[in-house]
């Protein structure tokens, strides 16, 4: 499905670019503060935030990271983050504009190393525009999005949720 115009001009406007879990993204910040996590030691940034934009039928696959990330919606459709939880069960924040959606929050928190997705509510404007800060900061390094063998061990762990769970894998990966 191609990309609506607000899309387009908010993608152009923004500089932002494909992102490897799907939408597209720019990193806004990256704090000159560091410091130091895991044994032995690694310096990084104190916190990293950025810009990201899930269009039309984009999502952003299952994948963890090793800081607790905020996300923060801005505007378009809401959107539903997913966060697969240690007993089996999954906890969806729905982001989005809260006086006009009841269960919708303007910001929700993904806790460090927990499997998460996201994907945009179909509505009107065709596109979901948040932002994401990640404390301590993101690096790719520590990035990991779901492959085969990840997927079935999340189905097995997530059982009740296995069309959720095959939905939102990664596109070569289903």
């Amino acid at each position: 499905m191609p990309l609506t115009p607000a899309a387009q001009r908010l993608i152009a406007r923004l500089g932002l670019e494909p992102h490897p879990e799907g939408g597209f993204y720019r990193e806004t910040y990256r704090s000159q503060e560091r410091v130091q996590r895991g044994i032995p030691a690694v310096e990084r940034a104190a916190a990293t935030v950025i810009h990201y934009l899930l269009a039309d039928d984009a999502y952003s696959a299952w994948h963890r990271i090793q800081s607790d990330e905020v996300w923060y919606f801005h505007a378009g459709d809401s959107l539903n983050v997913h966060v697969l939880e240690d007993d089996g069960t999954v906890r969806t924040h729905r982001l989005g504009h809260a006086a006009e959606d009841e269960v919708a929050v303007y910001q929700a928190v993904v806790p460090a190393r927990r499997w998460f997705a996201a994907e945009r509510v179909p509505g009107e404007h065709g596109y979901a525009l948040v932002s994401c800060t990640v404390a301590p900061g993101f690096e790719f390094s520590e990035f990991e999005l779901a492959d085969h063998a990840t997927g079935h061990v999340l189905l097995a762990d997530h059982s009740a949720h296995d069309g959720l769970i095959r939905r939102l894998l990664p596109r070569p990966v289903r």
